[in-house]
């Protein structure tokens, strides 16, 4: 019946709002405490209830994929201890636009790459994973003074949502939700001269399958497409955190993507370089990466628990 639909959706609107409020009293909170204590705040939250989830189920697996010869003991340790970053940079985000290389907070090595793209007039895809606090990158290109498009999974509240973009507004961040897999805006964007920055380790149900921590994996193409297309590198980005609400980024050597006759070919190498690249950072700094998510396919994680249930029964 129409009235029923419109009051499902009356209801519906009405939780948004009531968690938009929530979700704005919290931010409001951490931005009143400071930068520090906003950070301990969310640090030691998910570090006590991180562990109580079922996420914690899907944290222990990805460790045993990605570090199958660790100890246990370590695996575990490292368990929890990345709740902690998690729960860092969730609090960080509302503190955002004082964590900039300007504000003190964030030392950036390779910054003349990113002066040479925005000098350029030419843009680069910029690639990168979940990283640490990885909305700190994003801040880093914006001082940089490179145009750029900085792609975002938008929240599913659409008052949250607001919220988020409006905290990001803060330091410049001009964000673009793509509709589908956003090729088409993409291309747009950089026709006109505007780099883009994608992060490359989120979990791609189709696409080519490359390696990952030597398991395969389903991998978006976008980057490595774009690049190749409008004649281009990546540019891959890190961060790394530092003691005291501090961060490293880094800006790497380009990896080029190069069309030697195989254009699916040049796109496949590039693909696998960049989730090579972000596992090698991940391999440096394991306790910073986002373990929380399913990376794999599901056929990787059944294989490990068969593997699991052999062991047990032997």
């Amino acid at each position: 019946m129409p009235g029923d639909d419109k009051r499902i959706d009356l209801k519906q609107d009405l939780i948004w709002r009531l968690e938009a409020a929530a979700f704005q009293a919290l931010f409001g909170f951490l931005r009143l405490i400071g930068v520090e204590a906003a950070s301990a705040f969310g640090g030691g939250l998910l570090r006590v209830l991180g562990p109580l989830t079922g996420t914690h189920r899907t944290v222990r697996r990805n460790l045993q994929i990605a570090f199958p010869d660790m100890e246990p003991a370590e695996r575990e340790r490292l368990a929890v201890d990345q709740w902690d970053q998690t729960g860092r940079t969730f609090a960080e985000l509302a503190v955002m636009d004082r964590l900039t290389p300007e504000g003190g907070r964030v030392d950036v090595v390779g910054l003349e790459r990113l002066h040479a793209v925005r000098d350029s007039g030419r843009p680069v895809v910029l690639i990168s994973g979940h990283l640490a606090n990885f909305e700190v990158m994003a801040a880093v290109i914006m001082a940089a003074g490179v145009p750029c498009q900085v792609t975002y999974r938008a929240a599913n509240n659409p008052y949250v949502d607001a919220l988020i973009r409006k905290s990001r507004e803060r330091y410049g961040i001009r964000l673009f939700a793509p509709k589908g897999d956003g090729t088409r805006e993409l291309m747009a964007g950089m026709k006109r001269g505007d780099s883009i920055a994608l992060l490359v380790d989120q979990k791609y149900n189709q696409g080519p399958e490359v390696e990952f921590f030597g398991q395969p994996v389903n991998a978006s193409p976008g980057a490595a497409r774009l690049a190749l297309k409008f004649g281009t590198v990546m540019l891959p980005l890190s961060v790394v955190r530092l003691p005291g609400v501090r961060f490293r980024v880094t800006a790497h050597e380009p990896i080029p993507v190069v069309d030697r006759g195989d254009k699916a070919g040049a796109v496949l190498d590039g693909i696998q370089a960049a989730n090579r690249f972000v596992e090698d950072r991940v391999r440096e700094v394991p306790v910073d990466w986002f373990w929380v998510h399913k990376r794999w396919p599901d056929s990787v994680y059944q294989a490990l628990a068969g593997q699991t249930e052999a062991a047990a029964a032997s």
